[in-house]
């Protein structure tokens, strides 16, 4: 590995995989942190009678309002939709959900299943949300990130034929050891190596490869121990277990299919993760119990102006026809995405307008099948976990609950992430996007059309209230990531967008305890 840098390597990997996987990178190491989050936010001065105005009530808006009215604010809030929670959502049996242009879908799922559009996992590190989970009550499961009996598949690997991950990853790890093994054997690797880190290094290639005592990986019961057996050991007579057979090294390394390893070994994907008991929404809801006394629903607020003396928001009652109200505080708080806010008419500074104006926002498409049985667990012992494919789905997600439970139950059928299949996706109708996500996934399991029973399509550039999954920013410094976070006279902006952890709502309610810490601030100290 002579004259790599660490620059030379993310760069290497960002042109191979691309950005998510150079995060992932600069994660491992120590680029891209995990939370920043010591414990409670502490407000201490009395701000008297100032009030603090907040726009959107997704968990930035709520996070900012518990916050800022247990430190003796006047609180209100202004949320667009009906109910609480932004991007933190869940959808139901009975659930209709009308997307940008008019297309309508109504969730015909069995009752108590669900499938979250948003948000579906949280990092064990992510110490922020997860302390409000404790202190709001909301309970948490574990959510199953990597499930070596899930598959991996590629169109052009294997005939076409998903592989299990932990076969595939057991060989492809035994194969690599063995000719790495054999370099440094044969002393092909000495300028980098001592002698003594020699021994050492080939004696660990045998234990992460499964490699034998000549340092080669080869069929046998001791490889069957790691990637699985033909026959498995059994009891009573006949119940000698049998080798399998191992994978072609060529095939390994040919189909590809190693890019998907490394997925549930990124920083944000370490064990353990978790999930609210019954949907991401048990979040919002949460912090709604708390605060839904301060918030204005169905208020769309089509213009935010401030002053020396204070703010002034416009915003239409979309619950009533439409009347127009008008809102006043001493300062706001403003968590609308750039994708919205742009949109809306403000006199804020030409620097904040610069970054509200250039920023775009990631697409993302979700699809939620419900099949009429667990047959991933009753046929093919998946219980949990994640399948990645190179179809434009790229990955199916099983679900971490109700194992072995009988009746209908729904699993993530598809999650694209920026690219040319989002697109296509944001063009077709939600029929379509449904029909698509069977046709891939059938690929991967048979049982799709048979045990197909309902399913609902999310595509987030067609979401009304944000227009995209989360806020991009290619490089912070340029595009003007301080003038963003800025407080701007009487407003500040809060929300994953203005965060290192966008997508997340860490992310989300990290930047917004940062605004509101200093925002109070320059209330008590001027």
């Amino acid at each position: 590995m002579t004259g790599f840098t660490r620059r030379s390597l993310l760069g290497m990997i960002g042109t191979a995989a691309g950005s998510s996987a150079m995060y992932y990178a600069m994660a491992s190491m120590g680029h891209a942190m995990s939370s920043n989050y010591t414990g409670p936010i502490k407000l201490d001065g009395d701000p008297g009678n100032t009030k603090v105005l907040v726009l959107g009530a997704g968990l930035a808006g709520m996070t900012a309002a518990l916050e800022l009215r247990a430190a003796g604010y006047t609180v209100e809030v202004l949320e667009y939709r009906e109910k609480a929670g932004g991007r933190c959502w869940t959808l139901r049996a009975g659930d209709s959900y009308t997307e940008l242009g008019g297309a309508q879908q109504t969730v015909d799922f069995a009752e108590g299943n669900y499938f979250n559009p948003g948000p579906w996992r949280l990092p064990y590190h992510h110490y922020a949300v997860l302390d409000y989970c404790r202190r709001l009550k909301v309970p948490l499961e574990p959510f199953i990130q990597t499930n070596y009996n899930a598959y991996v598949h590629r169109g052009d690997a294997f005939d076409g034929k998903p592989q299990r991950m932990g076969k595939f990853l057991t060989d492809y790890r035994g194969h690599v050891s063995e000719l790495l093994a054999k370099a440094v054997d044969q002393g092909k690797l000495d300028e980098e190596v001592t002698a003594d880190d020699r021994e050492m290094l080939i004696e660990s290639l045998r234990s992460f490869g499964v490699l034998n005592d000549e340092n080669a990986y080869v069929k046998g019961l001791q490889t069957s121990g790691y990637r699985g057996y033909e026959k498995q050991p059994g009891g009573g007579i006949d119940a000698a277990p049998v080798a399998s057979d191992l994978l072609d090294p060529q095939q390994v390394i040919q189909s590809q299919l190693w890019r998907y390893l490394a997925t549930h070994e990124s920083l944000e994907h370490w064990a353990p993760m978790f999930q609210p008991v019954g949907g991401m929404d048990g979040i919002a809801k949460g912090f709604e119990r708390e605060v839904g006394d301060l918030i204005t629903y169905n208020a769309k607020v089509v213009s935010l102006q401030q002053d020396e003396s204070g703010v002034t928001v416009t915003w239409e009652d979309t619950a009533n026809g439409g009347s127009t109200q008008t809102s006043t505080a001493d300062y706001c708080v403003c968590t609308i995405p750039f994708s919205i806010l742009g949109q809306i008419d403000h006199n804020l500074s030409s620097d904040l307008t610069n970054v509200i104006d250039s920023m775009f926002y990631n697409g993302s498409t979700k699809v939620g099948l419900e099949f009429k049985r667990r047959f991933w667990e009753q046929d093919e012992h998946i219980y949990g976990g994640i399948s990645y494919t190179d179809e434009a789905i790229t990955q199916i997600s099983y679900p971490s609950t109700g194992y072995q439970s009988d009746g209908a139950a729904v699993l993530l059928g598809g999650y694209t992430w920026r690219g040319a299949d989002t697109f296509k996706f944001n063009a077709m109708q939600p029929d379509e996007r449904i029909e698509w996500a069977l046709r891939m996934g059938e690929k991967i399991h048979s049982q799709y059309r048979d045990e197909f029973k309902a399913g609902v399509a999310v595509t987030w550039h067609k979401v009304p209230w944000v227009l995209g999954c989360s806020g991009v920013w290619e490089d912070r410094e340029t595009q003007g990531y301080e003038d963003a976070i800025k407080i701007d006279n009487r407003v500040v902006c809060a929300g994953e967008h203005l965060s290192y952890l966008p997508a997340w709502q860490e992310g989300a309610i990290l930047s917004s305890l940062d605004a509101i810490s200093r925002l109070h601030d320059k209330v008590i100290n001027g």
